[in-house]
């Protein structure tokens, strides 16, 4: 088709325009005659394999992660110090200020249980554990008690996030931040990587400005 001229072309397209019009023709007549239900009488609708996909009752189910009683491992684990254990009180009738993370950390045949402990107030993280199976048993093998701290599974990994406070910081606004990457080695976690991230004084700092509402001061004139 590449040695065709244009007027070659032309002539290709002009023949094809005709048989296509033709085409569109008899296809009308052969739906007029079906009984005038549309375009679907003239052939079998078409069937698409991606609609298997809703049937999700043919896929098979994962397995639900075995839950533990965090609250009880806690209380019973001696590493937990006895700080937490007295702010360890229900919130709301027996609802704790406990989250609960499954996953693999640890290399073992079950997930691993990552728990933080908050306050009720205003949520903030005041322990962060992680228990491992070990023969039907949970074993504490990770436990960080600060104020604010966090814990979080990430790829395989523990991810620890801990504020830190200048002397004048609110709560609410810290100086910055440690982001503690652990990973599991032989028989416990060690520093797989360390990021500290400084804020900005701007904004809720122990300046001038009270808090995230309070007006930017403008760059100064002299």
């Amino acid at each position: 088709m590449r040695g065709l001229g244009r007027g070659s072309r032309s002539s290709l397209a002009a023949g094809g325009t005709a048989m296509a019009g033709a085409a569109v023709v008899g296809l009308f007549v052969v739906s007029c005659h079906a009984g005038g239900t549309g375009a679907r009488d003239a052939g079998p609708a078409r069937t698409d394999p991606v609609a298997r996909a809703t049937l999700s009752e043919d896929e098979p189910s994962q397995p639900a992660a075995k839950r533990v009683d965090a609250v009880a491992l806690l209380q019973g684990d001696p590493e937990v110090s006895a700080t937490v254990k007295r702010d360890l009180k229900p919130c709301v009738k027996d609802e704790y200020p406990v989250d609960t993370s499954y996953g693999k950390l640890t290399g073992g045949t079950a997930n691993d249980v990552v728990v933080n402990v908050m306050t009720c107030g205003d949520a903030v993280g005041i322990g962060t554990y992680v228990y491992r199976e070990d023969e039907g048993a949970y074993k504490n093998v990770f436990a960080a008690e600060s104020p604010a701290v966090y814990a979080e599974i990430d790829r395989g990994d523990l991810v620890l996030t801990k504020p830190v406070y200048g002397k004048n910081d609110p709560m609410a606004y810290p100086s910055g931040e440690e982001v503690i990457t652990y990973r599991w080695s032989g028989s416990k976690f060690t520093v797989h990587d360390h990021v500290h991230n400084d804020f900005s004084r701007a904004v809720g700092g122990d300046g001038e400005a009270d808090g995230p509402e309070a007006a930017p001061t403008g760059p100064s004139d002299g």
